[in-house]
């Protein structure tokens, strides 16, 4: 259904590489990139637990990178001391942690799958798994992206950034924004709602954290979009000094929609981090926003969201389907995505994806951030 005519408010949010599921997330990417930096093919499939004082990383990796025990836990103190968690009064500190490691090795039955060929051209490996995935983009910013999504990570982006700079001797690591944004005819006209809730040290007021969020923070951060009249709310549960994993879980793959696109598109369902592009939940979806991309870039459509899905250990996939919301051409953009090849290994050699890249998609987003292939 078209949105075009439509006047509506959307919410988007985005956390802080110091949440605790984003901790989890940027370890499990750290990982894939130190086994697929030495061994283009590696298979890697690692989720990361964090609570407290502990570690664990689970999931399957097969890798000529060789990597030891010793070397899995210096990878993990690494990220959570790049982080910020150094306090060695908190639970969770970088020194302090213990590591379980519960890697194993890819099973044969999922290794033969992906290299089994199921076409008889070129690039028939199979795909990692069944599933499905989305990709989309919107004419609505230069980014191609949502504005509620893209605001809320440069909130987010824009508190870490404070905090490394020693702009305020008071914030800490865990974070959270949520943005609301109101549309008039599919357009985005004004930023209705801003929220704020950051970690910080004990000693400062929810009073000074609001006028900081409300007269420093959301300015720079909102840039254009900053204006009177907007509801800024900081803190609202009051005390947030105790954050990160040292009081909360943290777990791969659960921030999905921060990852992507805040809610105004839809998602299948997988998870991202920590998975080489054989897995299409990552590869498949990145592809797909490439896509939808290409569609508005070209002018065929003002949004444009593309469906495909995969059976574990077909290369072709079972489905492309493409939707402009009645913004354009919808004939014209089924039929450029349908001059794409998205077979898996077709999608890691246009994309370039066989490379240590992931740390850099693992916050603020997997889009609309320059430098990463699927957004060129």
């Amino acid at each position: 259904m078209s949105t075009e005519s439509q006047n509506f408010l959307l919410t988007s949010e985005s956390v802080t590489e110091g949440h605790p599921d984003k901790v989890c997330d940027l370890i499990a990417d750290s990982v894939l990139d130190a086994n697929i930096g030495p061994d283009e093919n590696a298979r890697v499939a690692c989720e990361v637990l964090c609570k407290k004082d502990r570690v664990v990383l689970a999931g399957e990796i097969t890798s000529k990178a060789g990597l030891k025990k010793a070397q899995y836990e210096e990878i993990v103190r690494g990220v959570i001391e790049g982080i910020g968690y150094t306090d060695p009064a908190e639970p969770f500190h970088a020194t302090g942690v213990k590591v379980l490691n519960l890697l194993s090795r890819q099973s044969k039955e999922i290794g033969g799958a992906v290299k089994k060929a199921t076409d008889a051209k070129r690039k028939d490996q199979g795909a990692g798994d069944q599933g499905i995935m989305f990709g989309y983009a919107t004419k609505e910013t230069d980014e191609l992206l949502p504005l509620p999504i893209l605001l809320a990570h440069r909130l987010t982006r824009r508190l870490a950034e404070a905090r490394r700079e020693g702009e305020v001797a008071w914030l800490r690591p865990d974070g959270k924004s949520q943005v609301t944004v109101a549309y008039e005819a599919g357009v985005p006209v004004r930023v209705e709602s801003v929220l704020i809730s950051t970690q910080h040290a004990a000693d400062v007021t929810r009073e000074e954290i609001a006028a900081w969020v409300a007269t420093k923070l959301a300015p720079k951060a909102l840039d254009g979009w900053m204006r009177d009249g907007i509801r800024f709310i900081a803190n609202p549960s009051g005390s947030f000094v105790l954050g990160g994993p040292s009081a909360d879980a943290g777990v791969t793959g659960r921030k999905i929609i921060v990852d992507s696109y805040g809610g105004a598109a839809r998602h299948g369902g997988g998870a991202w981090s920590g998975k080489d592009p054989s897995k299409v939940d990552r590869s498949g979806a990145y592809f797909c926003r490439w896509a939808a991309r290409q569609v508005v870039k070209q002018g065929i459509a003002r949004r444009a969201e593309i469906q495909v899905s995969y059976a574990i250990g077909e290369a072709k996939p079972m489905s492309v389907t493409v939707e402009t919301f009645g913004t354009g051409d919808a004939k014209a953009a089924e039929a450029l995505v349908a001059s794409f090849d998205f077979r898996p290994a077709a999608i890691s050699e246009r994309l370039s994806l066989r490379r240590p890249i992931y740390r850099q998609t693992t916050n603020y987003g997997h889009f609309g951030k320059p430098g990463l292939s699927w957004e060129a």
